[in-house]
């Protein structure tokens, strides 16, 4: 729940900070316009991304691989110059398999989002807010039949993001700042079926982090469109982690464990590939990972945006 949060809160973010989208903004023609061409006010856009996770053995916990399918609607507005604002809905299926356990689950997530950004000169200000609310269905193998549970998970944060503009013709660097912070909870359970079925209480996670990295551009002009490339990398500090514990109970006995989490350090990656075939539509494809002490993360995103 926490690292999908996280996920869209940051393509939130990217969105408003991106280099690529800050110089359409301010040049919508791309290079040559004038800064004064009238730009299309209104944009909306919609993703389609594939998520794969693996989680290393820590502690208690055996590890898992997780695969998240999901899509993204979005309308935004250009309400003044330099004033931007967005809102988006995110749907998404996960599936979770923690094969040492012979545990498995699906995790059904929607969560709406908002952000904004304010462009002066070369700097730019993002914000991006998310709630989400999931229902999460687990299955055990209990060696005489599966025992299975239903409960409930929401998902809330926010992120603040500064960064600066820096063009170099048809280049350009974008160093970026950003604060996060995320609080996720699931309730508590009680299993059906199988044998030994077991109980556990709601859980909570709370996690603070800041994020320091750059991203590098370069866009060509072919036959009056523009293709654009960019990458970037993130330094990632999770300053602040607070997992509650979990009680579980079988019968009269119980045993409390404590949550996980990321490692205190880590990084972010990716690149993007824009084509704008015209003033108003562009298709985009980006690639995000995150690397971890424990943990791998890999998404591909596919994405249209139409301006009017």
């Amino acid at each position: 729940m926490t690292n999908l949060g996280s996920n869209f809160l940051e393509r939130l973010g990217s969105q408003a900070s991106s280099g690529f989208g800050r110089g359409l903004r301010t040049n919508p023609g791309g290079g040559g316009a004038s800064e004064a061409t009238d730009a299309p006010r209104f944009r909306t856009w919609g993703e389609a991304y594939g998520i794969s996770v693996n989680t290393g053995a820590q502690a208690d916990f055996v590890g898992d691989h997780r695969q998240t399918w999901g899509g993204v609607a979005g309308l935004g507005a250009m309400v003044a110059p330099g004033v931007n604002l967005g809102v988006s809905v995110d749907q998404s299926r996960t599936a979770i398999d923690v094969p040492l356990a012979l545990q498995s689950a699906t995790l059904d997530l929607t969560q709406f989002g908002f952000n904004a950004s304010v462009d002066n000169g070369p700097w730019t200000w993002a914000v991006a807010l998310v709630h989400g609310f999931g229902k999460i269905n687990s299955s055990r193998d209990t060696g005489f039949g599966t025992a299975s549970a239903g409960y409930n998970a929401r998902i809330d944060g926010a992120l603040t993001e500064l960064s600066y503009y820096w063009n170099i013709d048809q280049s350009r660097i974008v160093p970026k700042a950003a604060l996060e912070y995320v609080r996720a909870t699931t309730g508590s359970f009680q299993e059906v079926g199988g044998l030994d079925q077991l109980m556990a209480t709601g859980t909570s996670v709370e996690r603070s982090r800041i994020l320091l990295g750059a991203e590098v551009g370069h866009y060509w002009i072919l036959d009056q469109k523009i293709f654009d490339l960019s990458a970037y990398g993130k330094f990632v500090d999770n300053t602040s982690q607070n997992f509650s514990s979990i009680t579980v109970s079988l019968g009269a006995e119980s045993i409390t464990v404590q949550g996980i989490g990321e490692s205190r350090y880590g990084a972010d990656a990716g690149a993007s590939a824009s084509l704008s075939l015209s003033n108003t539509a562009r298709l985009y494809l980006n690639y995000d990972a995150k690397f971890r002490a424990a943990l791998q993360s890999h998404q591909g995103t596919l994405g249209v945006e139409l301006k009017f």
